[in-house]
């Protein structure tokens, strides 16, 4: 599991980047929101797991809402 903010989205594709607490940015599409919405604001905290995406390379997934 990884814990970091939403640091980019785009709403018109569906995708977006996450930035872990350790620095590292992971790509996610929208269908990796856990709760079933398809959009999430920049800064959001998550926590999200580790996957390896379509092109091989990780990616962030289950993406969860953390509370503050």
């Amino acid at each position: 599991m990884v814990v970091g903010r939403v640091t980019a989205f785009d709403d018109r594709r569906g995708d977006g980047e996450v930035v872990t607490d350790d620095g590292e940015s992971l790509y996610f599409h929208c269908v990796s929101i856990a709760d079933g919405s398809r959009t999430i604001a920049v800064g959001t905290a998550v926590q999200a797991d580790r996957a390896v995406g379509h092109r091989g390379r990780d990616e962030a997934s289950n993406l969860v809402v953390r509370s503050s």
